[in-house]
């Protein structure tokens, strides 16, 4: 931290929604209840792909270790959110807005490879279904999921260091209810221009190589879905990928929309609400989507409770 950095050993102050108390209230049942099911519906997936043999492939294989990011994004931000509107004054020290944002920008990251390295799945499964299992090999699939948790802490690291080494001698307050880095960036009383161009830099360059490799993989996949000439057998074949481009096209909408503009168009009141997207509902969402369209994760819960009835 460069001398002089007032923020040290202070505390930030979270804005957050409304300061009306019914308001308040409601959010916080909001937050709460989705959080339940996050951790319900993410923690069951989990278990489940352990439990059934029949899931343990490359897709799924994927699919739990999205659900630990789920999770524990999730788990950096909605508890302390929790806290905050029950709680007089809304703080977070600065060693706490550091790591929440650190934590954040890592797995939010780590996500986005995960989910090209989900789409690369797809690709081979539908396109090259004779070399699927020497492709995707246990080896490859480890180093894949390696490589999305490595390329996560590198850039969340860049980014954290480039808005933690500015001075805040300004307000301290944070117009957002978590420690995100454009909020952060206006709080600075020093210029933020490269910074900026920096937070664009890093972020458009894992959307850029991770929307590459979607974008091909799914037109691959396009192309040999409408070469085939029965309905059944092309209905089969999407249905490989429909989970995973329904959640490809939330994540990247949103996170398209926060991090892809440009500074003047910021509005932080804006940002808040979409950041309830990304952040909260999001991981609410997946397992829902991957239980409700797929019919592999279906057989498997029916087969589960099987064996509790059973027992």
């Amino acid at each position: 931290m460069p001398e002089g950095n007032a923020s040290t050993g202070s505390d930030f102050i979270f804005v957050g929604f409304t300061d009306q108390y019914k308001c308040q209230m409601l959010s916080f049942l909001f937050f709460s209840v989705v959080y339940i099911f996050t951790m319900v519906g993410n923690l069951g997936m989990i278990v489940l792909i352990r439990m059934d043999s029949r899931l343990h492939t490359p897709m799924y294989f994927f699919l739990s270790h999205l659900s630990l990011l789920d999770m524990c994004y999730s788990s950096t931000i909605v508890p302390k959110t929790l806290v905050n509107f029950l709680a007089g004054r809304k703080t977070i020290s600065f060693a706490g807005c550091t790591t929440q944002l650190f934590i954040f920008a890592a797995c939010a990251t780590a996500e986005s490879y995960l989910l090209a390295a989900m789409a690369y799945d797809c690709y081979v499964a539908v396109c090259k279904p004779l070399l699927y299992t020497v492709i995707m090999s246990q080896k490859v699939c480890k180093g894949l999921v390696a490589g999305a948790y490595v390329l996560g802490v590198m850039s969340s690291a860049v980014h954290t260091i480039s808005i933690f080494r500015l001075p805040f001698c300004h307000s301290h307050k944070i117009n957002h209810f978590f420690c995100d880095g454009p909020p952060l960036l206006t709080l600075a009383c020093s210029d933020t221009h490269f910074n900026e161009r920096l937070l664009f830099a890093v972020v458009g360059f894992n959307i850029l190589i991770t929307t590459a490799v979607i974008l091909t993989s799914y037109m691959s996949v396009l192309t040999t879905v409408l070469s085939i000439h029965t309905t059944k057998g092309r209905c089969k074949a999407f249905s490989t990928c429909a989970s995973h481009l329904a959640t490809v096209t939330l994540f990247y909408g949103s996170s398209l929309f926060m991090y892809s503009r440009p500074s003047s168009s910021y509005s932080l009141d804006q940002d808040k609400v979409v950041s309830v997207l990304y952040s909260v509902t999001i991981p609410m969402l997946n397992p829902l989507i991957y239980s409700m369209r797929n019919k592999e994760v279906k057989d498997a819960l029916r087969r589960t409770r099987g064996r509790f009835h059973c027992s």
